[in-house]
């Protein structure tokens, strides 16, 4: 599905004003993937260029998403001013794989890291990274091992690995809730490894959106929800260690947690944004399920991205300090 297809999930009047914004596609060949197993990777990047604006966005999707899909997100921070960039992560989009079986959950950090250095370098504007679902603890995580950008926003945060509340969330059925954390060594390398299957197996893809359109729209989507998985990716997911939040040492934290959320309580990210060391801000969606579409959760989320915008462009408009605010 091309970008514009999600776009009429949008409410009004954001749904008009996305029709105005042009996404363009361009490529990287992500250099380090050349010596990785995975082999070559060339990454889709979906772009709302905005050669004015003073920051620039990350958006990263999560499992079972890509650009084209979180576009309605992209929009959105595009009509706030931002500069927007969306890459398709490894296995999903339209992102080119030698071999799918092969890539690890590890890749998609190490592949994100090195995109924002390549950005950096070649645009020397503020980045900020904003992860939708599974793409927050990704920037999160990112931004802990010192990727330089200027803040992270998240969606929510799941700490698979260190939190059963977050496992019994992601996971379709409460017996693989359970058998996740046993997952062998072995189904993380060599054949068992690169067995792939439909991601709607062992995730509740329906709980997408609280709107039965928009879940069924994405399951439908070769390119996301309706695409497949390896094994060996899934289990360096649920087994990847996410830095220590107490020991964290980057830029301020912003969630933007759906109040409505069906799939991911709030609770969960929410617990996980209090132990950060860094200023983080705290904002529930009103209204908005695991996908945020829906108003008056789409004008908060656009209010808090404006802000955020504001003090990063001048950053004693408001106090620097510690901060938490929970609405």
């Amino acid at each position: 599905m091309t970008y514009g297809s999600y776009l009429r999930f949008l409410p009004e009047p954001w749904r008009s004003a996305a029709a105005g914004i042009d996404a363009t596609s361009s490529w990287w060949r992500w250099p380090a993937s050349e010596t990785r197993a995975s082999g070559p990777v060339d990454v889709h990047i979906l772009r709302a260029s905005r050669p004015a604006a003073p920051l620039r966005v990350l958006l990263l999707h999560g499992g079972g998403g890509h650009s084209a899909l979180v576009w309605p997100l992209g929009a959105v921070l595009a009509g706030e001013g931002y500069d927007v960039l969306a890459p398709d992560l490894p296995q999903y989009g339209r992102t080119r794989v030698a071999d799918p079986g092969r890539v690890r959950y590890r890749d998609w950090i190490d592949l994100v890291g090195d995109l924002i250095a390549a950005e950096t370098e070649r645009d020397p504007r503020p980045i900020v990274v904003f992860g939708a679902s599974l793409g927050g603890m990704l920037g999160y995580d990112v931004a802990a091992r010192g990727a330089r950008v200027a803040a992270v926003v998240a969606t929510c945060f799941l700490d698979l690995a260190g939190d059963p509340a977050a496992r019994r969330a992601v996971a379709r059925t409460p017996a693989l809730a359970r058998f996740i954390p046993l997952i062998p060594a072995t189904a993380r390398i060599g054949v068992p490894a690169r067995l792939r299957f439909p991601i709607r197996w062992v995730a509740p893809m329906a709980r997408i959106s609280n709107d039965p359109a928009v879940s069924q729209a994405c399951i439908d989507d070769p390119r996301g929800a309706g695409s497949v998985v390896s094994l060996g990716f899934l289990a360096d997911l649920m087994t990847h260690e996410v830095p220590v939040p107490e020991d964290y040492r980057g830029p301020r934290v912003v969630l933007v947690h759906p109040a409505a959320d069906t799939w991911t309580p709030p609770d969960i990210s929410i617990r996980f944004a209090q132990r950060i060391a860094a200023r983080t801000d705290i904002h529930l969606l009103t209204g908005c399920g695991h996908f945020p579409v829906e108003q008056p959760g789409v004008d908060e989320l656009a209010g808090h991205l404006r802000a955020l915008g504001d003090e990063l462009i001048e950053p004693g408009s408001t106090s620097s300090g510690s901060a938490e605010h929970v609405r």
